[in-house]
């Protein structure tokens, strides 16, 4: 039985961020019984491509593919941005989650297609709550319809629901974006009465994980895929091996 892309994920490097050795985080991806990682620069220097490929092995080395980088945030500097989908290519992934800034995005969108054409290798656009551009659905909606196909989205499903209730459904934004959702990650929050948040284990926390998982499925998601808990900075392994038990429970039931 084959395995849906919303089920074939992996883990956000940023989750391990206080280990700097990627052999070390290489086994921990083992630990938490997971074989694959979108990579963010606290554990690769994109602008080092041969570097980079010395990375790729220690990855591959110890049985774990990097699947995806992110997330970067595209400024229109084309000659460094190059040298992320060269890293990306080295890794054999197809997928960049990416950023874009207000002040650049008009350029940045027009040489990010550019180069997402030559490497045929697409981009999402991460949600990062109410704080930065490109939080929320309306922003998101103007810069995917410039951008597209080469650039949809990456739902961050606990960003997303950061916005508020309102506008911040997960599901909702499945349905709104089918076609256009080439990442995801898995993060859920739970929320305090002045608005403040807590990482908690994905599905324990506000996020609806069976539903969102079958939406995905049921509206055709065939990008990359990641957990994130982004608590315990010390010590994460516990915490995000609960991650993929809950994630593999939904699978079951499914």
């Amino acid at each position: 039985m084959s395995i849906s892309p919303a089920m074939d994920f992996g883990v956000q490097s940023f989750c391990f961020r206080h280990f700097k050795d990627n052999a070390v985080v290489a086994q921990y991806v083992k630990d938490i019984g997971l074989n694959k990682i979108e990579m963010c620069p606290v554990h690769a220097d994109f602008l080092d491509v041969e570097g980079f490929k010395k990375i790729v092995k220690t990855y591959n080395d110890a049985g774990v593919k990097i699947g995806s980088l992110g997330v970067q945030t595209f400024t229109n500097d084309e000659a460094n941005e190059r040298k992320w989908f060269e890293c990306a290519q080295a890794a054999g992934a197809k997928y960049i989650a990416v950023h874009f800034r207000v002040d650049t995005f008009n350029e940045a969108i027009k040489t990010a297609q550019k180069l997402s054409d030559e490497f045929g290798i697409r981009l999402g656009i991460h949600c990062h709550g109410g704080y930065m551009f490109g939080g929320q659905p309306d922003v998101l909606e103007h810069l995917i319809n410039l951008g597209g196909p080469q650039i949809g989205l990456c739902i961050d499903t606990a960003w997303c629901m950061q916005i508020g209730p309102r506008l911040g459904q997960p599901l909702e934004w499945i349905k709104r974006w089918a076609g256009k959702i080439y990442g995801i990650h898995y993060k859920d929050f739970t929320f305090n009465s002045d608005a403040s948040w807590k990482d908690v284990v994905v599905g324990t926390g506000n996020l609806d994980l069976p539903a969102f998982v079958k939406a995905l499925d049921d509206n055709g998601f065939d990008g990359e895929a990641v957990i994130e808990y982004e608590a315990d900075v010390e010590a994460p392994v516990p915490a995000l091996t609960k991650c993929v038990q809950s994630m593999r429970q939904v699978g079951q039931s499914g």
